[in-house]
This record gives structure tokens, C-alpha cells and sequence, in this order.
């Protein structure tokens, strides 16, 4: 049957009416896509056709089109192109920003005929309404003209406007360049603009992020064009005042959970949920807050089982239980068994959200990555159930490469699990898709994990090749330095490869989940002696690092080496002062550290330990020279203060002692000895509050740096006082 409507006679004359009534019955999304295909236009920078947005079509008069487009799309002062759905280019004629929200008005000319959106009534699209976004995705590696994406999901919340005027939340899945372009109904009307992707990292180990979509509802829009003098031919209603709903207070929490407002947050939440008993976003939303920062694991727990009682179909619902599960044993150690168990709880609560969407990609990131964990068990290596539990991560990262082919994301992590697993072909083959498809995801190290591989599957050129471009980028990733130090010793670089292995000592950082990465200094340093058994820095990084470690036999012996291949290296008569004195040699300490000093008069280091063992065998005037030449050498050394702090103390000077540990903990407030010596003292001369307090400050830092013993000890002294 065929609906007329009839003005009434005295509004025929306007030319400004209201929104067109609603058809009941909804499109298929293969018919909205199709409208969408025919409104929606790219916004592209001519000078920089990677810089795109989208736009959509709104008003045809004469030769000009309007569009309305995400303000932050055009706001640069660059020279835009507007490529219409026949694929035409077309310069931008005029660009108005929209006062108080990320929209703008952009006109350009054009004597083709191209379809206008139809305006929905978006006060309709409340939560669980479907919607679709329709926009044209940035350039990247493989996709250089990419096509209209198209994503179906649902609306979260309608309400005020917040930042920017966003004042629609919805789930739909949206990419960079988006922004701008439709949001439709399941009548293919307009119903918002997209604005951006807000964006929530969950879990950082297995990538998971729940991400939503933020608009301006075109009703909004439509307002802020009448304030411009912009006449699409359509009227929103007027704007009644009202008292907030719980769509209001849910947007408002949004966005003071992203101002780190916490308690306001849940104070907003807690109204919306009030206002309305049954809303499910509003229960997960106030479970994200409770897990973080608020660590109340039984409430997030009990709201994620509310949203699903709500709303059983809800796949993001249970990423979010899955993903709570560990906080429920945060501060606690658990065990093997507890840990496993837990895994599997959380796998159980990925695969049931993979029941409800087969095509939710953050189900298959979260369950993958919790395969991978325990594929890399310890107690699993090497067993059929390691060999299971990877062929299930591989999978889900399979899965995640066949839902989105042109999404580097799936490459990156099967890849990277392959190179993990041995299957170094196959990881090769993925990171050249990767690197294909995304040009810079060499910022992720893929070149240093695809060097990796090569180097295993004996492509020693090509790995090298990898390597050097990764350490271009990341030129302090120590994991990178060894592998291209492995390569360079079998391509008979002997030199090259010994350079590399010390690097990979000196640089700390890492970012490659490699099996390479777990190789000590000290494999470092034997890789470099069998290079060259002569190697005298070898031995004195060796003779450090057992310092380190207080293995201090051990550590003499590669002084030692040092000394016998260069007697006059004052480092290693430094470091071997230093472990004759942890082995109770004060006469012998004193001797090597008198020699460093000789060769090196500016070793302040050397100074500082000769002051203090001088002061402590009761030579106080000497133990103060040494010191206050080492405090010369550097004024800004804590260790010295604090030693000249000891020093004088036994000289009977308390209030020097004082004032030297005062300065030590300015330089460096987390130096627990200096805390606790000048608790000692302080206890001791009567100020029994000033000395507890700084005692328990470093008893607190002595925990915090897993000094367990000076922990119990300062405990003692903090007794002994009260």
C-alpha cells in the first residue's frame, strides 16, 4: 500500500518541514549499503592522499552540493578533494566549522546528479537500536584506493552532548578515515555523523580492546546548520527541556572514565542504572571501572553476570567476564593449578562469546593469546599438550586473518606465535604479508622477529639485511644486537660480532617475544670469549655481572683475567676491591682500590669505597679525604653523602651525619640506606617520631626493592625504638 502525506495549506509556502515520518519496515543491509554507497563521499588531501576522511551528502542546489563531514576531517589548511561515488574528484569550494562540535559544512561544484541523504530521526536510534556506518578507509600498503566499508551494530546510548558534541555511543566496528561519513538506520536515513573510534586497551598482553564508535546525532547536526544559515530542507523538533535520562548519565560516565574521574564516574553509572534497571552497557561499563582502578573484583564480576542476564547475546559481555577472571587473584600467589584453572575459565568465557558472533575478532585475540600462554607453560614445553595448545592460538589468529584479510593485526600475531613455535617459514610468510599490507609496522620490530626467522631457516644475508633495518629503528633492543651478533660470528664477522654481543650487554630493553631474548649478559660474554679468549672487557663485564649477582670468588677470577691481559686497568681493580671487601679482605680491598686510584686519580667510585672501609677500620680522617675527594670528583653522587654520612658518624660528628644522609635522600629520595642511617641517628639523639618515620620509609623501600633483609632488619630497629 502507498502512503501520502498532505500538508496542511498554509505550510506549503515553507520551505523548512519536518523530519519525514519513519517506514516501518527495515531495509536489508545489503539495500542500506547500497544507499550508503550512493551519499557517502571521500574527503582526500591532494597534496597528501594518505590524509583522507569521509563526508556525506546532504543538499543539492543548482551546481553546489553540500556535505556534512567531522570537523577535524577539513580542519587543516590543505588543499581538499571530494571524490564522489562515480569516482569523480572534485575541489572543495568552501569549508564552514559548526560552532561547539566536530562537524563542518564543506560545498563544492558539480554538474553530475548524485543522490541526497534522506534525514532519519535519530531520537529514535536509542540503545540496542541497529545502525550501520558507511566510510571510506585511509590508504595503506596493499589497499591503495580503498573501497566503502560498511559495518553493522548497535547504539549504546543517545544522549547530551559531551566533548566535541559527540552524544551517540555505538559498537560498530569503524577504521581510520571514517570519520565523517553516515550513520545510518535500518531505513538507510541518516541518523549521525561518525565522529572518531574511542579506543580501550583491556588487556595489553593479548591485545584486546574494546572499542565503540563516538557520533553527533544528526538531529544535533541539523540545529547547529540552522544556526549557520544552512537549509537542508529538513526541521529537527524543537528541543523540549527534560529532565536527564540514563542515557545521559551513561555518556557523562564515558567520558570521566576517560578524565580518570573514577568515583564521578560511578557516581554517574550507578544513576544510570537507577534511571534504568535493565541497562546493560551501563552494568559493563561500571565492571570495567570496578576491576580498574577500584579492584572490586566480586562487584565487576556480579554487573558483567547482570549484563548477561540482560542480554544473553551479548559477545562483549563475556570478553569482559573472561577478562576479570585474574583480577579475582590479584595479590594473592596462585598456584599451579589455580592459575591453569583460571585460564580455562576465561577460555570457556572467549569461546561462548565466539558462539554468540563466529565473527567477533576480539573473542579470537583474547582466547588465542590465553592458547599461546599456556603453550609456553614451563611444565607444558616439549609435551603433546604444549604442541595442542599452540595449534589452538595458530588457529584463532587464522580465524582473525579470515574475518579481516586487509587487517595487519591477525599477521602480526600468528606470525609471531610461528616464529615462537619453530615454524619459521611460515612466520616468514606472514611478516612479508604483514609488511605488505603495512609498510610501517617495521615499528613493531617486524623486521628484527622476520631477521629472526631467516637467520633460523639460514638465510643469514637476508636476516642480516632485516636486522640492520630493525636496529635503525630500535637501535637499543639488546635481543636485536644478539641475533645480528649470531649472524655476523656465522657469516665470519668476528669483530662485527663481538661489537653486537657487547651492545646486546649494554642495552636492557626488549621488545621481541623471542626465545633469543632469555639469553643472559653472561651468554653474551662467552659468546664474545669464544671469539676471542683474550678479550679483557669481556672478562671485566663477566667479573661485573657476577658482582651483580654475589658471586664474588667468582667474580675476582675475571678481574683476575682482566688484570693478568692489562695491568693497568683501574675498573678491574675497582671491581675486584669491591668483591675482596664482600669477602671480609678489608687489607686487600684497600690495596686494589689504592691502585685504581693511582692509574685513575678521577675514579671517584674508587674513592668512595676506599672512604668508607678506611672509616670503617677506624681511620675516620682518611675515610673523609676520600670522600670528600669522590664529592669533588661529583657533587651530585647520593653514595658518597651517605658514606661521608657514616664516616662522620663515627668521627662523633651526629649532626654532619645528618646533614650528609639529608643531601644523599635529595639527590635520590628512594635511597633506603640513607633513610635508614639517618633514622638511626635521629632515634638515638632523642627524636624518636623523626627517626621511626624515616626508618618505616626505609623499610618500605627496602620491600619495594626486594632487599629483604635490610627489610627485617630496619623492622627490627622500628621494634627496638617504639
Amino acid at each position: 500500500m502507498k502512503y501520502y502525506y498532505t500538508l496542511p495549506p498554509l505550510l506549503i509556502s515553507v520551505s523548512i518541514v519536518l523530519v519525514q515520518a519513519q517506514v516501518v519496515a527495515a531495509l536489508s543491509s545489503q539495500e542500506v549499503e547500497n544507499i550508503g554507497r550512493e551519499i557517502t563521499v571521500r574527503i582526500v588531501d591532494s597534496q597528501n592522499p594518505i590524509v583522507s576522511g569521509s563526508g556525506v551528502l546532504i543538499k543539492h542546489s543548482g551546481n553546489t552540493y553540500t556535505i556534512l563531514t567531522a570537523y577535524h576531517v577539513v580542519k587543516d589548511s590543505s588543499k581538499y578533494e571530494i571524490i564522489t561515488p562515480d569516482q569523480k574528484s572534485n575541489p572543495i569550494k568552501s569549508v564552514k566549522r559548526l560552532s561547539g562540535a566536530d562537524l563542518a559544512v564543506v560545498e563544492f561544484n558539480s554538474s553530475n546528479n548524485y543522490k541526497i541523504a534522506k534525514i532519519g530521526n535519530s531520537d529514535k536510534a536509542t540503545a540496542s537500536t541497529t545502525v550501520y556506518v558507511a566510510g571510506f578507509p585511509v590508504q595503506r600498503g596493499a589497499i591503495p584506493n580503498p573501497t566503502l566499508f560498511f559495518n553493522k551494530g548497535q547504539v549504546q546510548a543517545n544522549g547530551a552532548a559531551q566533548g566535541d558534541g559527540y552524544n551517540i555511543i555505538y559498537d560498530n566496528d569503524t577504521l581510520g578515515g571514517m570519520s565523517g561519513g553516515p550513520v545510518l538506520n535500518e531505513q538507510g536515513e541518516v541518523v549521525a555523523i561518525h565522529g572518531r573510534a574511542d579506543e580501550q586497551t583491556i588487556n595489553e598482553l593479548s591485545q584486546t580492546k574494546i572499542v565503540t564508535g563516538l557520533g553527533i546525532t544528526i538531529y544535533s547536526a541539523l540545529r547547529q546548520l540552522s544556526a549557520v544559515g544552512v537549509d537542508v530542507g529538513v526541521r529537527p523538533p524543537d528541543v523540549v527541556a527534560a529532565t536527564p535520562k540514563a542515557d545521559d548519565f551513561f555518556i557523562r560516565a564515558r567520558e570521566k572514565q576517560k578524565n580518570q574521574d573514577y568515583e564521578g564516574a560511578i557516581a554517574d553509572v550507578n544513576q544510570a542504572i537507577k534511571l534504568n534497571p535493565n541497562y546493560a552497557e551501563a552494568y559493563k561499563l561500571r565492571s570495567s571501572i570496578r576491576i580498574f582502578p577500584f579492584r572490586d573484583e566480586q562487584g565487576a564480576i556480579a554487573d558483567i553476570n547482570q549484563a548477561i542476564k540482560i542480554n544473553p547475546k551479548d559477545a562483549e559481555a563475556y570478553i569482559l567476564k573472561g577478562l576479570a577472571v585474574p583480577y579475582m587473584n590479584v595479590g594473592k600467589t596462585p598456584s599451579r593449578n589455580q592459575w591453569i584453572k583460571d585460564i580455562q575459565e576465561q577460555i570457556a568465557d572467549f569461546s561462548q562469546a565466539i558462539k554468540v558472533n563466529p565473527n567477533y575478532v576480539n573473542a579470537y585475540l583474547a582466547r588465542g593469546s590465553k592458547y599461546y600462554s599456556l603453550a609456553n607453560f614451563p611444565e607444558f614445553k616439549n609435551t603433546p599438550l604444549a604442541s595442542e595448545y599452540a595449534k589452538a592460538a595458530i588457529a584463532d589468529y587464522t580465524q582473525i586473518i579470515k574475518i579481516n584479510p586487509d587487517d595487519p593485526l591477525g599477521y602480526k600475531l600468528r606470525a609471531d606465535a610461528l616464529n615462537n613455535f619453530g615454524d619459521w617459514k611460515g612466520a616468514v610468510a606472514d611478516y612479508n604479508q604483514l609488511l605488505k599490507l603495512n609498510p610501517n609496522a617495521a615499528a613493531d620490530d617486524t623486521y628484527g622477529s622476520r631477521g629472526f626467522a631467516r637467520f633460523k631457516l639460514g638465510d643469514k644475508k637476508g636476516a642480516l639485511e632485516d636486522l640492520n633495518q630493525a636496529l635503525k629503528i630500535n637501535p637499543k633492543d639488546r635481543s636485536l644486537y644478539g641475533i645480528r651478533g649470531d649472524i655476523r660470528a656465522g657469516l665470519g664477522d668476528k669483530q662485527g660480532a663481538i661489537t653486537d654481543y657487547k651492545q646486546a650487554i649494554q642495552h636492557k630493553s626488549s621488545s621481541m617475544i623471542l626465545p633469543i631474548e632469555f639469553r643472559s649478559d653472561l651468554d653474551y660474554v662467552n659468546a664474545i670469549l669464544k671469539i676471542n679468549p683474550n678479550d679483557a672487557e669481556a672478562y671485566k663485564s663477566a667479573g661485573q655481572i657476577r658482582f651483580q649477582q654475589g658471586k664474588y670468588k667468582e667474580a675476582i677470577a675475571d678481574f683476575d683475567k682482566v688484570l693478568t691481559i692489562n695491568p693497568n686497568d683501574a675498573e678491574a681493580y675497582a671491581g675486584r676491591g669491591a668483591s675482596r671487601y664482600k669477602l671480609g679482605d678489608k687489607q686487600g680491598a684497600l690495596e686494589d682500590l689504592t691502585k685504581a686510584i693511582k692509574i685513575n686519580p678521577n675514579h671517584g667510585e674508587a674513592y668512595i669505597n676506599r672512604g668508607g672501609i678506611r672509616a670503617e677500620l677506624g681511620d675516620t680522617k682518611g675515610g673523609l679525604e676520600d670522600l670528600n675527594q669522590a664529592l669533588k670528583i661529583n657533587p651530585q653522587d647520593a653514595t658518597a653523602y651517605n658514606n661521608r654520612g657514616a664516616a662522620r658518624y663515627l668521627s662523633g660528628d651526629k649532626q654532619g651525619a645528618i646533614e650528609d644522609f639529608s643531601q644523599a635522600i635529595e639527590i635520590n629520595p628512594n635511597n633506603a640506606n640513607a633513610y635508614k642511617n639517618r633514622g638511626n641517628i635521629r632515634a638515638e639523639s632523642g627524636d624518636k617520631n623523626g627517626g621511626i618515620q624515616d626508618l618505616q620509609k626505609a623499610a618500605e623501600l627496602f620491600q619495594r626493592q626486594g632487599n629483604n633483609e635490610s627489610y627485617k632488619k630496619t623492622l627490627e630497629l622500628i621494634l627496638k625504638y617504639q
